[in-house]
């Protein structure tokens, strides 16, 4: 079972909020989903089709995402040399964001901070001066406590403490997310970001886990095709596993999921990785996408198949 976290809001010095200053799931309000990501075109790879189940059932959604991907390459060879797209690389992913919340039927903003680009080279290069990952951390904890508070959601989904992958932007995103949901449940904290709006729940998007990689592989392979998991399945299983906690069904809608990836044209190739293996094989074999429940405020049974389990009866 994993370790599951119920917080409790506190104030600075220790002491218990005021429970009549937050504002709590009432038995009338529709359920809402926040995911917040690094750039964009992350919230089509991972939990794009939990997103899109969940607009469906008329719940809302939406993504908050960190930076503009503004330092992004071209990952499509396609458009590599396409000049109107490197003349503007930061209005064309807007373009793309907006194509993909669309497809997924999701709500999108944008909480304002420049991509830091991912470093390369032994030593790392600085960060890029007034990148996200360099600002202060109260800056955008504050800019997303004043998203939560607005969107009030009951739910939240972020990466872990590894980024899902080392990237600076991921870390800060999880770092910023995890103080984010504390500090909007506290009204001393960031008083002029609205009144305090206490989350039900977080999550971590386990996205590649080994179990995963590992059934779609062998799928594969007796239908005679070849994966394109086999470096990955090297790698991963020397790497601990992350917990996961909760499986939720939506082979559904991996047709938006798709088509969100495929806006995202400067960074999801058409025939690239992402779309190697069949739908008909991913739906038999992996119907769900799958998370990691870090925190809760409500009483949760492990393992869950609903990121709004625990929640759901509170609203019926």
């Amino acid at each position: 079972m994993a370790h599951v976290t119920c917080v409790a809001p506190r104030c600075r010095d220790g002491r218990e909020s005021v429970p009549v200053q937050i504002r709590r799931n009432t038995v009338s309000e529709q359920l809402r989903l926040m995911a917040v990501h690094a750039h964009p075109d992350d919230e089509s790879s991972k939990g794009a089709a939990t997103m899109a189940r969940y607009v469906a059932e008329g719940h809302r959604v939406r993504v908050v995402t960190c930076t503009g991907g503004e330092r992004g390459d071209i990952l499509n060879p396609k458009l590599a040399h396409d000049e109107s797209i490197l003349a503007d690389m930061p209005a064309y992913r807007r373009r793309e964001m907006a194509a993909a919340a669309e497809a997924l039927g999701i709500e999108h903003t944008w909480l304002g901070f420049v991509d830091s680009g991912l470093p390369e080279g032994d030593p790392l290069p600085p960060l890029p001066e007034g990148c996200f990952a360099v600002e202060p951390l109260e800056v955008p904890v504050e800019a997303l406590v004043r998203e939560i508070r607005t969107f009030r959601p009951h739910v939240m989904t972020t990466y872990n403490e590894e980024g899902g992958y080392p990237h600076p932007d991921h870390i800060r995103t999880h770092e910023i997310s995890v103080a984010a949901f504390h500090a909007a449940a506290d009204p001393e904290q960031f008083p002029d970001a609205g009144p305090a709006w206490e989350v039900s729940k977080l999550y971590y998007d386990v996205g590649f886990s080994l179990d995963r990689i590992q059934a779609i592989s062998e799928a594969m392979h007796a239908r005679g095709l070849v994966s394109p998991f086999e470096d990955w399945l090297e790698r991963a299983a020397t790497r601990p596993q992350r917990t996961v906690t909760t499986r939720v069904r939506c082979e559904d809608y991996f047709d938006r999921r798709d088509e969100a990836l495929r806006a995202h044209a400067t960074q999801i190739d058409p025939d690239g990785f992402f779309f190697e293996v069949p739908r008909d094989v991913e739906r038999e074999v992996w119907p769900v996408e799958q998370f990691e429940l870090a925190e809760s405020r409500v009483p949760v049974e492990i393992p869950e198949d609903d990121l709004f389990a625990g929640l759901r009866r509170l609203s019926a």
